[in-house]
């Protein structure tokens, strides 16, 4: 519900905003502002994503918590998206998205609303609770299913299915 609110609210406002800042400064200032803004806001999207790309790749190397980077690295790639989007209220939000303290406590936020129970990978955990045998699966995983395995002869008399026939 609230996605489909975003849907209406925010062009009722850019619409809104285009009204009084071209009332104010005019049709021509209006559109170089908003050119302006997706031009600086490319440069700095571009920029600052080069930046979360590296401590993106540092904190897999080190094998540490990649979350925190990634989540950076999408807010900032949404910010670029808002900022190449006509609008002083998009522009906004994008540019505020580009603020390193900003994002931070977005992503605080974020993350109380979140609850990870565990990851682990090959090289060790990211300090969440690993699994007991990183190698078996946990009950919860377990698939049970039935096979029967062709002798060379049955799989030569088999004939193609319709999908391989030329």
């Amino acid at each position: 519900m609230w996605l489909f609110l975003a849907f209406i609210a925010v062009p009722l406002i850019e619409i809104t905003l285009f009204i009084q800042v071209g009332g104010a400064i005019g049709l021509g200032w209006t559109l170089a502002i908003v050119i302006l803004t997706a031009i600086l806001g490319t440069s700095l999207m571009r920029t600052q994503g080069a930046m979360a790309l590296s401590q993106i790749k540092s904190s897999l190397s080190e094998v540490r918590d990649p979350t925190e980077p990634l989540v950076h690295g999408a807010m900032i790639l949404f910010a670029g998206a808002l900022l190449l989007t006509p609008g002083f209220f998009t522009d906004a939000v994008g540019f505020a998205l580009l603020v390193p303290g900003v994002r931070k406590a977005a992503f605080n936020a974020i993350r109380s609303k979140i609850n990870v129970s565990g990851t682990v990978n090959m090289s060790g955990d990211f300090g969440q609770k690993p699994n007991r045998h990183p190698h078996r699966p946990m009950q919860g995983d377990v698939i049970d299913g039935e096979y029967h395995e062709l002798s060379e002869e049955e799989r030569l008399a088999k004939d193609p299915s319709g999908w391989t026939k030329h």
